[in-house]
């Protein structure tokens, strides 16, 4: 049981590190479509299977820039989220430290949250009959409660963290 613990931490870790990257790249190709956009916006749009029509291309090219935005706010909760995997890794879970990360963490997701609502607004927006902008969009509230878990957990780790430091204290 013991070294499955650690087996699982470097998995984590593994994963996040890919993560991590795939995220950079993904900014990097987001970014390299917003410039094609903006170089030959209608091939770009019709390659896309977008209609003629400046109004929808407006709205695409703002979701693109808001994806690009998004990057270091994923980048953000990914690193975070190592952070802890490494601290947790060295028997050191419960310290200020991973409450603060938790903290920004949870504040990054709730920022990531309302930017989806604003791509929602924006597709809806630019969306009209004969120029639909589908990009399959739904609101969820499991996103919603994840943020306020994420702000809970925090404070459980900071108090995790203060009980910690009181037992050292003691002994």
């Amino acid at each position: 049981m013991h070294d499955a613990i650690p087996a699982s931490l470097t998995l984590a870790r593994r994963v996040l590190s890919i993560l991590i990257k795939l995220n950079v790249l993904m900014g990097m190709l987001i970014s390299t479509l917003f410039i094609a956009s903006l170089i030959n916006g209608e091939w770009v749009m019709r390659a896309l299977g977008a209609q003629p029509d400046p109004t929808l291309h407006m709205g695409m090219r703002t979701i693109m820039v808001i994806g690009i935005c998004s990057v270091p706010l994923v980048n953000i909760v990914l690193t975070r989220l190592l952070a802890m995997v490494d601290t947790v890794g060295a028997g050191n879970a419960f310290v200020p430290e991973n409450a603060e990360r938790l903290q920004t963490i949870a504040w990054t997701a709730l920022l990531l949250e309302l930017l989806h609502l604003v791509v929602g607004a924006i597709a809806k927006g630019v969306s009209s009959p004969s120029h639909p902008l589908d990009i399959n969009w739904s609101f969820s509230f499991t996103p919603w409660l994840a943020v306020l878990l994420l702000f809970v957990l925090a404070r459980v780790f900071e108090e995790g963290a203060r009980m910690r430091e009181e037992l050292e204290g003691t002994v």
